[in-house]
Parts: structure tokens; C-alpha cells; sequence
């Protein structure tokens, strides 16, 4: 692997992350500034139901995984607003789970959080002080806290 600069982290210091309930690696947990990025598709039929991927997140997908490996995005309850954003690398897929994948990254999203999810962008943001996985433009959501880490959703 080559080395990486700056603040980003290695597929080394990932894996060294605690696991979680389960039995992936927590990456981050975290709602990303509401910028505009330019995104690409997930797949060739985009649309409401997709996720769409950023080329950053591809690019930095296929620096940190290895093998079977994919990010996982779930939503869970928590945070300010009420839903809260969890990536973790993976290596299941389970029946109920939908993958997108585009340059040989893969994000993989549970059925119930493609609810809260579909059609948002998920991207890799570098900062001065911290790099993360983040989700961009989510339609679903209405509002999020300025803690930036969770969001509410549209009735």
C-alpha cells in the first residue's frame, strides 16, 4: 500500500478501531457540512432509490479496504435531531441489505436505513482536523443539529 499523508489514516490504524455490536470497525459517525459536491452515480440506472457516491469516497474506498471488504452506512436513533449516521467497514452482506457499488468501491446500506438514506450522497471529507466518511444532500432529512452529527427527518 502506499503511504498516505497528512491527517488521513491507514488501513492499519482503521482495523485497529474497537468493534461494535456488529463485529465491524466503527469508522465514523457523522453529518457532513450541507456543501455542494459534485457526485456520480452508484450505478448505471441512478435514481431515488440509489446512493450516490462521491469520487473521493471510491477513491479513498479502495485505499482502505482490502479484499471482501465495503463501507457500511447505518442509520440509527440518537444524536440532537433524532437519527444519527454510522459507517463502519464490513464484510457480510446480509439479505436485507442493498449494495452500490461504482469503480470498485462498494457502500452497503440495510433496508431499513435505504429509508432514511436514499438518494444522498456519501462522501470523504479531509479537514484539518479529522477526515470521515460523510452524508451530503440526503433528501430525506429535514434538518440536522450544529453538531453536524445527526438529522431529522421530512414528514
Amino acid at each position: 500500500m502506499a503511504a498516505v499523508r497528512g491527517l488521513s489514516l491507514t488501513a492499519a490504524a482503521l482495523r485497529a478501531v474497537t468493534p461494535w455490536a456488529r463485529g465491524s470497525r466503527l469508522l465514523a459517525a457523522s453529518r457532513g457540512p450541507q456543501a455542494r459536491r459534485e457526485a456520480s452515480s452508484s450505478s448505471a440506472e441512478a435514481g431515488e432509490g440509489q446512493i450516490h457516491l462521491t469520487a473521493s469516497c471510491v477513491q479513498r474506498l479502495l485505499e482502505i479496504t482490502e479484499g471482501s471488504e465495503f463501507l457500511r452506512l447505518e442509520v440509527e436513533g440518537g444524536g440532537c435531531s433524532g437519527f444519527q449516521y454510522k459507517f463502519s467497514l464490513d464484510t457480510v452482506i446480509n439479505p436485507d441489505d442493498r449494495v452500490f457499488e461504482q469503480g470498485g468501491a462498494r457502500v452497503v446500506v440495510d433496508s431499513d436505513s435505504l429509508a432514511f438514506v436514499k438518494g444522498a450522497q456519501v462522501d470523504f471529507i479531509q479537514e484539518l482536523i479529522r477526515s470521515s466518511f460523510q452524508v451530503l444532500n440526503n433528501p430525506q432529512a429535514q434538518q440536522g443539529c450544529s453538531c453536524g452529527s445527526s438529522f431529522s427527518i421530512k414528514l
